[in-house]
């Protein structure tokens, strides 16, 4: 008797192996385009959107085929959050900030001097927005964010805020501009692709941008001075088309959702973030190129310099219905819980 039941448990967990693989060949094939606007060999495509695509065909045992969508092939950078809402891509990766305004909280994350690093800092960020998000970006699934620290580079050496007067610079991101333009810069509106040509043709002065994508989007041809600061976090959000995610199955939204996690922001923030940091070493050892070192006090002056932003922050939070105190409070707790605090 015992060995004729043990024999009918084998074949009753052969038998549901058996229809296991079975649901999985016969699952739906669905593609999912990812569009974002930085180039295929650009170190976050390597870093993170490459490994995040090939983690997620390799989950769904392929049913999920990721095709990836570079250099603003399937729009401009400041529409790829609208390209996810409408369709256009299944998937994209979007700088909140190039619409100002459009996303007063998120824009938080991006205030003057508030993050240390990248990794922790992307997991504070995405933690902390996560309740935001459902009604900030109601119209699309929020999938995770993630940060690069970036600062100032320039034709001339800037070590003090009061030369930002008079000064045109292109802005990372729609708080940055607010803060060049509180030191009485003028803003070039571009996006990073076209920031080059802006700063060749005299256009711009000066550019805000993490340390790697200067070399690879060759704008170190044309700015030689860099600030050491940490003076800004640009911030990101993946966004996914909702009618597509609510159209997989139970099992592709179960790896959709396993990797749209806190784990994967922290990991594309260390992965990114860090290659991001690693160029200012190589603009250090290379002919031609000034790392601005900036003393203690200088850094205060700075800081007290760029303090009218956070109250600019505050006042368009509050006209959007959020409490300010609370969400920078919040944001900064994260922050100092994770050692990602300034």
């Amino acid at each position: 008797m015992k060995k004729t039941n043990k024999m009918t448990l084998i074949a009753s967990a052969t038998v549901a192996l058996a229809f296991t693989h079975l649901a999985h060949a016969q699952e739906k094939q669905v593609e999912m385009k990812f569009g974002f606007w930085v180039p295929a060999q650009h170190s976050l495509a390597k870093t993170s959107i490459e490994p995040w695509a090939k983690s997620v065909e390799a989950a769904s045992k392929g049913s999920i085929k990721v095709s990836l969508f570079p250099a603003q092939q399937l729009g401009k950078a400041a529409d790829h959050y609208d390209m996810a809402r409408d369709g256009i891509a299944e998937i994209t990766w979007v700088s909140p900030g190039y619409q100002a305004s459009r996303f007063p909280i998120f824009s938080a994350s991006e205030l003057p001097f508030l993050i240390s690093q990248p990794g922790q800092g992307s997991a504070a960020v995405d933690a902390w927005y996560r309740k935001h998000a459902e009604k900030e970006m109601k119209d699309v699934k929020y999938c995770f964010a993630h940060i690069h620290i970036g600062t100032l580079h320039s034709k001339k050496a800037i070590t003090d805020p009061a030369q930002i007067k008079g000064m045109k610079i292109r802005p990372a991101n729609g708080t940055v501009a607010q803060t060049m333009v509180s030191l009485g810069a003028s803003n070039v509106q571009v996006s990073a692709p076209e920031s080059r040509d802006a700063l060749d043709k005299g256009v711009a002065d000066a550019i805000t941008f993490p340390w790697d994508s200067l070399i690879s989007f060759n704008i170190d041809k044309a700015v030689k001075f860099h600030l050491d600061a940490k003076l800004y976090a640009a911030s990101f959000v993946w966004v996914i088309n909702k009618p597509w995610f609510d159209g997989l199955s139970t099992t592709q939204k179960k790896v959709i959702n396993d990797h749209c996690n806190n784990e994967w922001a922290t990991k594309v923030g260390e992965g990114w973030g860090g290659a991001e940091d690693s160029g200012e070493a190589k603009l250090a050892a290379t002919a031609g190129h000034t790392i601005v070192k900036l003393t203690p006090e200088q850094v205060q002056t700075w800081k007290k310099a760029v303090e009218p932003v956070t109250l600019q922050w505050s006042q368009t939070a509050q006209k959007a219905g959020a409490n300010p105190t609370e969400v920078l409070n919040d944001l900064k707790r994260e922050l100092t819980n994770r050692k990602a605090a300034y």
